[in-house]
C-alpha cells in the first residue's frame, strides 16, 4: 500500500480528481439528482437542461484531469 505522500504527488492528484469527477457524474446520470452550486439540487424531471449542463460539466472536467494526468507522465517526448 503506498504512503499517503506518494499518491498525492502533483501529476497523481489530477488521476484521483478525475476519477472522482468522473464517478460524480456517472451517479448524477444514473440517479437523475446532480448538486449545483450553492448547494442546490436539481432533479432532471423538473430541470432537464440544466441537470445536462452540470453533468455535462462533471465528465468534462475529468477528462480533463485524467488527460492533463497523461500528458504530464506520458507527454510529449522532444
Amino acid at each position: 500500500m503506498p504512503d499517503l505522500h506518494s499518491l498525492l504527488r502533483p501529476q497523481n492528484i489530477f488521476l484521483i480528481l478525475g476519477v472522482i469527477s468522473l464517478c460524480v457524474g456517472v451517479i448524477s446520470t444514473c440517479t437523475g439528482v446532480t448538486w449545483a452550486r450553492y448547494g442546490r439540487v436539481i432533479y432532471r424531471v423538473k430541470e432537464p437542461r440544466q441537470f445536462w449542463e452540470d453533468v455535462a460539466t462533471c465528465y468534462l472536467i475529468g477528462v480533463c484531469f485524467i488527460g492533463y494526468f497523461l500528458y504530464k507522465v506520458y507527454g510529449l517526448s522532444n
